[in-house]
């Protein structure tokens, strides 16, 4: 398991599954003798982490539909086709895992272009785990995809798809270069903070983070700038240079709306700090994630948190045990309630220790 690259969480190794969305960097000599410089960014597929292709996709030209072939099209496969086409992305179809004995290629391939209006042809059948199919879709990306269409000598304009924090060097702006160049040394400003920062390293993601010597136009990379403050980094903010600012803003994200909430409390008060830095550090790569002081007669001080899903709430609840060594109480899982009151007031609830008297209610959805 400790193979696998993009997947580099103890929780995705263990249960199989994409959480965070994860950059790599890659050369490919086509057959035409041309060698071409591919930035991929793998996404989770499980319909909780919906927010995390949404964001991912902002920074593409196009967009592989992975089709499991052993389980067929699912509700969550529609969802990020129906992404891809609102961002106007590319979209080609690929069927994977067909080594497998429980594969139903066939009925796959059918589903899938009934999804998606196209050939049989047009499907590419692979198996990552034997390699089988992996040249078709690198020669499919090069020949179907449109390469970046920005001007290096314009002024910086970059998008923050994703962000990190790191003890040592604080927090990292993942970004996707759309105009310009931006190198080390450089001063950057942050439209949605309105923060001027200096580059200390821009680097690009292969194995790891490699710094390079500048990230040009149609070029995905990261770059830390020194930052502590994991509040002056806002993931779908545009990045631009200091004195020579861009004067359009990229369009950035929709908020997400969280579906299910559910208190945090740590198991020791003392902790109570120690919690909010660690919610406020999973922000930086896991935006979807709401929270806002909450407290309990009987579990004392902590935070209202509100997620896309049971499992994303399961996964952020690991990821405070695993990486903070944080105790934590959850109370019940609660969905958000419209209250409409008998004189036609309506309110949104998403605590039920706020429901009013039922008396004045004339019905609840």
């Amino acid at each position: 398991m400790k193979d696998q690259v993009l997947d580099d969480m103890d929780l995705e190794r263990e249960r199989g599954i994409t959480i965070r969305s994860h950059a790599i960097r890659m050369e490919y000599t086509h057959s035409d003798g041309e060698t071409y410089i591919l930035n991929l960014i793998d996404t989770p597929g499980h319909v909780d982490f919906t927010y995390e292709v949404s964001r991912s996709l902002a920074a593409c030209e196009g967009a592989l539909l992975l089709v499991d072939a052993s389980q067929g099209v699912e509700a969550q496969t529609i969802s990020n086709f129906w992404l891809a086409l609102e961002a106007d992305l590319t979209v080609l179809p690929v069927v994977n895992k067909i080594d497998l004995s429980t594969a139903e290629i066939q009925n796959t391939i059918s589903q899938v272009t009934e999804l998606m209006n196209v050939e049989e042809d047009d499907v590419i059948k692979c198996s990552a785990k034997t390699g089988i199919g992996v040249e078709d879709i690198l020669t499919a990306i090069i020949e179907q995809i449109p390469p970046p269409s920005g001007e290096e000598s314009a002024p910086l304009k970059a998008l923050i798809f994703n962000s990190d924090y790191d003890t040592y060097r604080g927090a990292l702006a993942y970004i996707r270069v759309f105009d310009g160049s931006v190198k080390k040394g450089d001063k950057v400003y942050m439209f949605e903070t309105g923060s001027e920062w200096e580059v200390l390293e821009a680097g690009v993601f292969r194995l790891g983070k490699i710094p390079s010597k500048e990230l040009i136009s149609g070029e995905a990379g990261y770059l830390i700038c020194g930052i502590k403050n994991v509040h002056e980094i806002k993931v779908g903010d545009t990045l631009t240079h200091a004195s020579r600012r861009t004067e359009k803003r990229l369009p950035g994200y929709k908020e997400p709306k969280p579906m299910v909430f559910s208190g945090m409390y740590p198991e020791d008060p003392d902790n109570f700090d120690a919690l909010r830095d660690a919610l406020e550090r999973l922000i930086l790569n896991d935006s979807a994630i709401t929270f806002e002081p909450d407290s309990s007669v009987s579990l004392g001080f902590g935070f209202r948190c509100g997620f896309l899903g049971m499992l994303h709430m399961e996964i952020v609840q690991e990821r405070l045990d695993r990486e903070y060594g944080l105790d934590i109480i959850n109370t019940m899982p609660s969905v958000v309630y419209k209250i409409v009151f008998n004189d036609d007031r309506t309110v949104y609830i998403n605590n039920p220790a706020y429901f009013p008297n039922m008396a004045e209610v004339a019905h609840i959805e």
